[in-house]
Formats: structure tokens, sequence, C-alpha cells
């Protein structure tokens, strides 16, 4: 499991990991993975596809609801994690290790500035 320390957040509810100033390990957080419920299926993209800033990239459905995942930053995806496929339940099981969703190779430096530090989403999501 990844620290969350070391993570940063959209007001979304994804999360971010940078594993080097331009590329990047995105997930969802476990609040997201509560709200959701039971996790049933992901639809995430192919390797080598373009994301964009805030703009979707996956789909997770559970047995409530369907939602759309956003990318906090623009690249191509370097990694998807094909484990989700056959086990969507990796997300509700360990949304910040083996739930991971995507690796990105960012266009350039990612900018946290945007973003939430751990301390900063715990205080935001206790105002939901």
């Amino acid at each position: 499991m990844v620290d969350k320390e070391k993570l940063y957040f959209t007001e979304e509810h994804e999360w971010i990991e940078l594993v080097s100033e331009d590329y990047v390990r995105i997930g969802i957080t476990d609040y997201a993975v509560e709200q959701l419920g039971d996790i049933v299926f992901v639809e995430l993209p192919e390797v080598n596809d373009a994301t964009e800033a805030e703009a979707e990239f996956a789909t997770v459905e559970s047995v409530k609801s369907t939602s759309e995942i956003y990318s906090p930053v623009s690249g191509n995806v370097a990694k998807v994690n094909t484990n989700l496929e056959d086990e969507p339940e990796l997300l509700n099981e360990s949304p910040f290790g083996e739930g991971w969703l995507i690796e990105v190779q960012a266009n350039e430096a990612v900018d946290v500035s945007r973003l939430l530090d751990s301390k900063a989403y715990e205080e935001y999501i206790e105002t939901l």
C-alpha cells in the first residue's frame, strides 16, 4: 500500500502518486470507494491513449451507480492495471495499493499546487 502522506488528491476523489517529475500513478480514494459500494466493473483506457487533465479516462461501475474518473494530468497512458478487468473488487479491497488504475507519462512536470495534500484532502472530505 502507498503511503497516503505522499499522495496528492483532487476534489473529485482521485489520487496521484508522483513516481517521478513527469510520471504518475492514478487511482481513486477510499472515500470514493465507500460512496460507490461494491465495485463490479472497471473500464480503463489502453496503453498509449492520451489523457487530458480534468477529462474522463475511466468508468467504474458498482452495485449502486456508475462513476466517471477524471485525469489530474495530461499525458499518455504508460501502464494500465489489467488486474482490475478480472478483479474489479481490488478497488474495494485496496484503493491505495493493488487497486490503482493507470500510470501516465505527463506532457510536462506535474504541477501539484492545484492538488490537495493528504491533510487538506482529509479536511475537505470532512465537509462533505
